[in-house]
């Protein structure tokens, strides 16, 4: 999960093709079931994923903030001036703001959210306190293709593309590859990719972060299934799931489900579907890396690693990303 105004990882995870009820009768018909975590995030899911980035047991927000903080400084001086800042999956914006009170004469910020409603907000909040920056908002699924503002094709600006939170974690390998060569080719051979991720680490620490003692991670988990429900006229029970979120050792990521209590059947787009007792709809993968797979990750699109912020525990880091020079 994610927003960028906090560090939870918005899982997009890889897109299935074709229209949104073409795309959710794909994923039920794979096994185990799946969702998009997309029907996560309406305004009730948006409210709850805020509060979630507030809970003690939620490392990450707290640990990429306190690197953004202390360290945006001198990743503003890597970034140089006049950059456009350019933020797919944008949210709420608190460490956006942070770094963009270090930058120096930023040209605009342009920030790309599907949420209409929370992109608006935003936008307005840093339009009253950045008043001489541009912000610039697109109303979009960053998975796909989508128009930059004009200004951000100015050829004396530097395009960076801001990506906190580990949302790349929420992608599978091939898919997070595919995104970064995207971010790549929006940067422009001139630009940069600023990426956040988070790190492999003791396992109760990470399921903790996952299952917090208020439950609003399980309300978030199951806010999808009210989503579907109002939006494409599913008639999914909520109250017939649980939240599940366990570390995958051998996958190295957190995995969310929603588990059946009861043998059940729904109808989605017509067609039905059934669920055994204990049956799990996965909805969404938090992969957690170590350096050496970040590095990977970017050299398979096209990206080198140039500077690496991490916090004292090693626990989060956000990394300086820019295009590969041809040997």
């Amino acid at each position: 999960m994610n927003a960028s105004s906090c560090a939870r990882e918005r899982d997009r995870g890889d897109r299935l093709p074709g229209t949104r009820m073409e795309r959710v009768l794909a994923g039920l018909r794979e096994w185990p079931k799946r969702i998009e975590p997309i029907w996560f995030y309406d305004p009730r899911g948006s409210a709850l994923f805020e509060r979630i980035c507030t809970a003690p047991e939620y490392y990450l927000t707290r640990t990429e903030v306190s690197i953004t903080r202390a360290d945006a400084p001198e990743m503003a001086a890597a970034l140089g001036p006049r950059v456009v800042l350019i933020e797919p999956g944008s949210g709420a914006g608190l460490k956006t703001r942070l770094l963009l009170e270090a930058l120096h004469a930023p040209r605009a910020y342009v920030p790309v959210d599907i949420s209409r409603e929370q992109l608006m907000a935003t936008t307005r909040r840093l339009r009253d306190d950045f008043p001489l920056l541009p912000v610039l908002p697109v109303c979009a699924d960053f998975t796909e293709a989508f128009a930059l503002p004009k200004v951000a094709l100015h050829e004396e600006a530097r395009r960076v593309v801001y990506f906190p939170g580990s949302t790349l974690g929420n992608f599978r390998r091939s898919a997070a590859i595919d995104l970064l060569r995207r971010m790549r080719a929006i940067a422009g051979t001139g630009g940069a990719v600023l990426l956040g991720v988070d790190r492999v680490k003791n396992e109760a620490i990470l399921e903790r972060a996952y299952n917090d003692s208020e439950g609003l991670t399980a309300a978030f988990n199951l806010n999808a299934l009210l989503h579907l429900n109002r939006e494409l006229g599913t008639d999914f029970e909520p109250a017939a799931f649980a939240h599940r979120a366990t570390w995958v050792p051998d996958q190295s990521r957190i995995e969310m489900h929603l588990v059946a209590n009861r043998r059940l059947g729904f109808v989605v787009g017509g067609e039905r579907f059934e669920m055994a007792r204990g049956e799990h709809l996965l909805t969404e993968y938090s992969q957690k890396y170590t350096l050496r797979d970040v590095a990977d990750l970017a050299r398979s699109a096209g990206l080198d690693v140039r500077r690496t912020w991490s916090d004292p525990q090693d626990w989060f880091s956000v990394l300086l990303l820019e295009p590969a020079v041809p040997e």
